[in-house]
């Protein structure tokens, strides 16, 4: 296969410059060292290559934002071996951009077994086998290292959603990461969490990780990977956990907040 992967880079040949802009806006992907960052950008170039990203202004996104957009999801698998990688986002077949948040109408039944129907506005969606769905206002606010970044939280699903149907907290874990551990961890904080709201306080990181397992994961990867500093002092823990799942220290190229 090395001889066509060379082939198919000599087709492709990576846009060097196109990254290296791409890179300067995204404060997330300026902190990585270089030889890091440019395995980051061909990762970056084989995603734009292999899967279908639906604008609704090409204008709006050149090369350099492009690659910075999907750069922001390998990141999180950046560590994993080239296999892996792949494999891990394997079920992503589509990234759809919006110009701003959207409306879907959502069912859910409560304990008593009453179906409610109601519209909820979403920055970004999700789907097993479907796309990958954005809303560019909350793309434009993601890069930074402020706890929040919609890329990263969708896709963490996609990670999820590697074990199941559904997004529920339970990702495919290497072998080193025993389930239990996993398990414990993170019911350990999504205890917390709930507490903290039951008291009426505020959490120490978004409240949305209280509303449901899989959204705890995906704030929690938003947090390690652009808030590892407070989602360190809150929960070091979790924090070592996802440093071993995700096979990288975010908090080392972190900035003080």
């Amino acid at each position: 296969m090395k001889w066509w992967n060379a082939w198919r880079g000599e087709r492709h040949p990576f846009p060097a410059e196109a990254w290296a802009e791409g890179r300067a806006r995204v404060p997330l992907l300026k902190a990585l060292p270089e030889a890091d960052a440019r395995r980051l950008g061909e990762r970056a170039w084989a995603f734009l290559r292999r899967k279908r990203l639906s604008l609704f202004d090409d204008e709006l996104f050149d090369l350099p934002a492009r690659l910075a957009l999907v750069a922001q999801a390998c990141l999180m698998t950046l560590y994993w071996s080239e296999g892996d990688a792949r494999e891990a986002f394997a079920n992503v077949h589509e990234v759809r951009v919006l110009p701003e948040a959207f409306r879907r109408k959502v069912e859910e039944m409560d304990e008593a077994g009453v179906v409610h129907e109601y519209e909820d506005e979403r920055v970004g969606e999700t789907w097993h086998q479907g796309p990958i769905v954005l809303a560019l206002s909350d793309i434009q606010e993601s890069g930074g290292w402020g706890g929040f970044n919609v890329v990263i939280h969708e896709f963490a699903h996609k990670l999820d959603m590697g074990n199941s149907l559904d997004a529920d907290g339970f990702p495919p874990l290497p072998r080193d990461i025993d389930a239990r551990d996993w398990h414990r961890v993170f019911t350990g904080v999504w205890d917390d969490l709930q507490a903290h709201l039951a008291r009426g306080d505020a959490p120490p990181i978004d409240d949305y990780a209280a509303t449901h397992p899989g959204e705890c994961f995906a704030v929690c990867c938003e947090y390690f990977f652009t808030a590892p500093d407070v989602l360190n002092a809150a929960y070091p823990e979790l924090y070592a956990l996802l440093a071993r799942y995700f096979r990288q220290e975010p908090l080392q190229r972190c900035p003080p907040h």
